[in-house]
This record gives structure tokens, C-alpha cells and sequence, in this order.
């Protein structure tokens, strides 16, 4: 097994972050704090960890409405992983341009692939797939 870089770590964090804080409906300062005290947090990218926590929370109405013209179902229907995972693809799609689109799709997959449930990473891949060009990334 090959071993994952500190973005993909990064990434794999702050959907575990998101989870976390669409759950909880706690402060994300608070997801943040709580997450970085309890998990192991070796080899993962911290500002990078900290940008995508904070960022994809701070402009989650926004990329929920970005998001759900691509979406099959109302976003509050997705499950809370899905969720999370296709915001903070959405947030590194739209507000980070110096990622290149196909990386922030597969990082995505692979991230749906640890943890979401069996076939979400192909529903994931679907609805950024769509995203990517409506946003002017493909």
C-alpha cells in the first residue's frame, strides 16, 4: 500500500471535520479544536487541513446552492459523508484554483471510497463531474 500524502490526509480530516460538524451543529472553531485534540494528526497537512475545515464551513450555504443543480436529491437528503465530501470538493473547485480540477475529483473519490458507503464515490464522481465545467474548471 502506498502511502497517502498530507493532502489526502488533509482532505480525508476535513471531511471527518465536516461530518463531525454537520452532526453536531457545534462552532466549526469548536469541530476544529476537538478533532485536531482526538485524532491522530501525523502526516497530514495542517494548513491545509485548517483551510478546507474552515473555508468549506464558512461557505457552506453557498456551495450547497452551487452544488444542487447537479445533486438527484434535496442536499439535506445526502448522507452527512456524501455531504461533506461534495462540499469540500466544491470549496476546492470553486475557491481553489491552483488545484487542478481532475485532482480535486479524485481526491474526492478516493476520500468517498474510505469512507462513505459503497457506490457513494461513483455518485460523488457524477456530481463533480457536472460541476467541474459549470464552474469553469474543465
Amino acid at each position: 500500500m502506498s502511502k497517502v500524502s498530507p493532502r489526502r490526509r488533509a482532505r480525508e480530516c476535513a471531511v471527518q471535520g465536516l461530518y463531525s460538524w454537520f452532526i453536531s451543529k457545534n462552532e466549526i472553531a469548536e469541530v476544529e479544536l476537538s478533532f485536531i485534540t482526538d485524532q491522530e494528526m501525523k502526516g497530514v497537512d495542517m494548513p491545509y487541513f485548517r483551510k478546507l475545515l474552515s473555508q468549506s464551513a464558512e461557505h457552506s450555504d453557498d456551495l450547497q446552492q452551487t452544488l444542487e443543480p447537479h445533486l438527484d436529491r434535496a442536499f439535506g437528503e445526502l448522507d452527512p459523508i456524501e455531504r461533506a465530501v461534495l462540499v469540500m470538493a466544491a470549496y476546492e473547485l470553486k475557491y481553489q484554483a491552483d488545484v487542478p480540477y481532475k485532482v480535486v475529483i479524485n481526491e474526492a473519490i478516493e476520500v468517498a471510497k474510505v469512507f462513505g458507503a459503497e457506490e457513494s464515490h461513483k455518485y460523488i464522481n457524477g456530481v463533480l463531474d457536472k460541476l467541474a465545467p459549470a464552474l469553469g474548471r474543465k
